[in-house]
């Protein structure tokens, strides 16, 4: 009998770089979700500040990355760079490669 499995490469996107930013959820369960963010150069509006209910940990996987903070100092992300977003934290993205791959696992703290 063989397993099923779900498998994909992270760095193999549907999208087209023209399109900004887009998301896929890789795998959901009720306490979290994991994300594939592939960012094209995109960067979050003017004065629009992510501040989620979940935390978030994030890992960028390719690119370079720059996370704004309304509380902190903006962190600039390179490849193999990971970070824990508390819940309710105010932040951005202020600016993406055109080749950026991120993963970003929201969850609910036990």
């Amino acid at each position: 009998m063989n397993p099923v499995r779900q498998t994909g490469n992270i760095f193999t996107t549907p999208y087209s770089a023209s399109n900004g930013e887009q998301t896929a959820v890789l795998l959901s369960a009720g306490s979290f979700r994991l994300e594939q963010i592939a960012s094209f150069g995109a960067a979050s509006p003017e004065g629009f500040w992510y501040e989620q209910d979940r935390p978030e940990w994030v890992l960028l996987a390719r690119g370079q990355a720059t996370l704004g903070f309304e509380a902190a100092e903006p962190m600039h992300l390179k490849p193999g760079d990971y970070i824990l977003i508390p819940a309710h934290v105010r932040h951005r993205v202020e600016a993406t490669s055109g080749d950026t791959v991120w993963l970003a696992l929201h969850f609910t703290p036990s």
